[in-house]
């Protein structure tokens, strides 16, 4: 479990696991703890941030209390798988990932259709899920060498071993192979479906398909 324990801040401590499985394990033991000075519990990879009310706690005290759940309970937390639909005719950047890969669009799809992914972490926007991790023979394409100065919300990127989902419209160099009609994240209702530990699964779609479920959320589509 964590390897050392680091201050993020004044308010919070930063601990250090081995794998990103130790890691969501401990983030949910701390988040079942309940402890009464805690503030937020943040898991991203292998690491897990511990925010504190200082007016109740220390950093050493808060340290010692993530110590003692070192060996999280086995029920802790299994994530919720989510099917996501998406078009992958909309995808833009399938020449320039078949010129890194090798492979032809229809193996690229599928590909990265059947695989099931993490959410390690949660960021860039609100509610940017990063997705781990794409199979070897997708991993590997850099970002574009020059970002997109508008990606629209759903877009469906990768890069390096991840791949992620765009639930705003924002600036973006990540590698486009389609987009989903789902909105994934509303921060006015604070509608944030996706949690870091649940599971990914992606489904092809077609542009009619993509018409007809256009602003649904997740689960109900």
């Amino acid at each position: 479990m964590p390897r050392r324990f680091l201050p993020l801040g004044d308010q919070a401590v930063m601990a250090y696991c081995d794998r990103e499985e130790d890691a969501l394990a401990l983030a949910e033991s701390a988040r079942r703890a309940d402890f009464p000075w805690r503030l937020d519990v943040v898991q991203a990879y292998s690491s897990v941030a511990l925010f504190y009310d200082l007016a109740q706690i220390n950093f050493t005290a808060a340290c010692e209390a993530l110590a003692e759940l070192t060996n999280p309970t086995s029920d802790a937390r299994r994530g919720t798988t989510h099917r996501i639909p998406v078009c992958y005719e909309r995808g833009l950047d399938f020449a320039r990932i078949e010129q890194r890969t090798g492979l032809a669009r229809t193996e690229i799809i599928r590909l990265h259709r059947e695989t099931i992914y993490t959410v390690y972490a949660i960021g860039f926007c609100p509610g940017f899920p990063y997705l781990g991790y794409l199979p070897a023979e997708l991993a590997g394409v850099p970002r574009l060498e020059s970002p997109r100065l508008r990606v629209e919300a759903g877009s469906v990127g990768l890069t390096g071993r991840q791949t992620g989902i765009y639930t705003e419209d924002r600036p973006g160099g990540w590698n486009i192979v389609g987009q989903t009609p789902l909105t994934l994240v509303d921060v006015a209702e604070g509608y944030f479906p996706l949690r870091t530990g649940d599971c990914v699964e992606f489904y092809a779609i077609s542009e009619a398909e993509f018409a007809a479920m256009l602003g649904r959320r997740l689960g109900l589509n």
